[in-house]
């Protein structure tokens, strides 16, 4: 039996949770992915056939998968396996692999902190995590990963001067900007860059990904609205693009380390006081100015 929840399918990429509870036994030839990605084993081994090889895969390796190459799983006890897959359609894999190239063969080995990322990544999407965020940190999993086996490919199409790479993050800044809801995907191809292109030199300059400063405008969005008086956090959440208040919630919280009732309640003190003081003023000069001329009568 296997079971796949997909946690994330959008802009071309598929983060999934895999759980195979296949008896012990040689498995079905002929198995085709229907899209190319990478696979990571969390729990388990078994034995995976491919292009006439057979390989141990146990949560030290990952593989990739193509649609052209034909696969079989053996497993060699009763026990199961749980594996994450991220999945791509052929215009993504190929804005960071070029096409004529063909993805790396055999397993690979994963060092501990991409393991650690992999798990980190399927546990986020899980508890509600912001899509973008999960969408972007899958993507740079993907291209570390092609990265490890040959640099070169990931690095073409970036911009080759600090010039255009600022003009690169500025688009993207001021798209932002003007609709916080746009995705990496949209981003990149208002700008005419891959997506990881665009994420990777983002962060560079920032400090910070694309991902969190959508988060930030949002934050920020949603202060100027407390500030207004809006009370109703649910439609304020829906309206600004959290997931749900719970993600508002979480979100305000780790930019200003108070949730958004206690801000509101700050920010209604201050509006409250602002008034009062405005008010004792616009007495303090009424009081202050001489009695008004009046004119005498012809």
């Amino acid at each position: 039996m296997l079971a796949r929840a997909s946690l994330l399918d959008r802009d071309g990429l598929e983060l999934a949770d895999v759980a195979c509870r296949h008896p012990r036994g040689r498995g079905d030839a002929g198995e085709v992915a229907d899209r190319y990605g990478i696979v990571f084993i969390r729990r388990g081994y078994f034995v995976r056939s491919a292009d006439g090889v057979e390989t141990i895969l146990d949560p030290t390796l990952a593989y990739w998968v193509t649609p052209s190459t034909e696969q079989r799983f053996d497993h060699p006890d009763d026990h199961g396996d749980d594996c994450t897959a991220l999945l791509l359609e052929d215009g993504l894999i190929h804005s960071l692999w070029e096409a004529d190239r063909d993805l790396p063969s055999g397993p690979i080995p994963t060092t501990p902190e991409v393991d650690l990322e992999h798990r980190l990544l399927l546990a986020g999407a899980r508890a509600g995590a912001d899509r973008h965020a999960v969408f972007e940190r899958s993507l740079s999993l993907v291209a570390h990963m092609l990265e490890q086996h040959d640099p070169s490919p990931i690095g073409s199409g970036r911009p080759s001067t600090a010039r255009a790479r600022a003009a690169l993050v500025e688009g993207a800044r001021e798209l932002l900007a003007a609709d916080p809801q746009r995705s990496l995907t949209d981003l990149s191809g208002e700008l005419a860059a891959s997506p990881h292109h665009l994420s990777r030199i983002f962060r560079q300059a920032t400090g910070h990904t694309i991902s969190a400063h959508r988060i930030r405008l949002r934050v920020r969005a949603a202060l100027e609205r407390l500030a207004g008086g809006d009370h109703d956090l649910a439609r304020l959440a829906a309206e600004l693009g959290f997931t749900d208040q719970s993600h508002l919630t979480r979100s305000v919280r780790a930019e200003t380390r108070a949730t958004p009732g206690a801000l509101r309640s700050a920010l209604a003190q201050r509006r409250q006081r602002d008034a009062q003081a405005e008010g004792a003023q616009s007495y303090e000069r009424g009081v202050g100015q001489p009695a008004p001329q009046v004119p005498a009568s012809a």
